[in-house]
């Protein structure tokens, strides 16, 4: 009976530590239109702090393929933020740009808002409460 408690104890001990481990919420992320396969998919989650500044305080990435495909970043705590990304065509880590400042390579960001000149967090952040999220976004 003693070991019994025991295995139980230890079992209820594991269960509540998995529990924990999990802090935030899953953001799910659908890539709409990559219009070719070969490169990679490259998706930063940036704060306002960390937002067309480098890397994002999470980074996910997926051999691209033709059509739409999806990208998860697990455990985001409450907060705002936006998601930006690209199709890294020749695999350099970078976004390329023509002569004239255009990029060369597909992207998108979160609130699809593409309008002239270099995107804003406050036209692409969106807030992460205590809810799982989905959002689509297009190329």
């Amino acid at each position: 009976m003693k070991n019994l408690s025991i295995i139980f104890a230890l079992l209820f001990t594991s269960f509540v530590s998995i529990a924990q481990e999990n802090k935030g919420v899953t953001v799910t992320v659908t890539i709409e239109n990559v219009l070719s396969d070969g490169g990679t998919i490259l998706a930063g989650l940036h704060t306002a702090d960390t937002f067309m500044k480098g890397p994002g305080v999470a980074n996910a990435m997926q051999p691209a393929k033709t059509g739409e495909l999806t990208l998860t970043f697990e455990n985001v705590e409450p907060g705002s933020y936006a998601i930006m990304v690209m199709h890294d065509k020749n695999d350099n880590q970078r976004m390329d740009f023509e002569e004239n400042g255009m990029p060369k390579e597909s992207y998108g960001m979160s609130g699809n808002e593409m309008t002239m000149g270099p995107p804003t967090f406050d036209a692409a952040k969106f807030e992460v409460s205590d809810e799982d999220i989905q959002l689509n976004i297009r190329f």
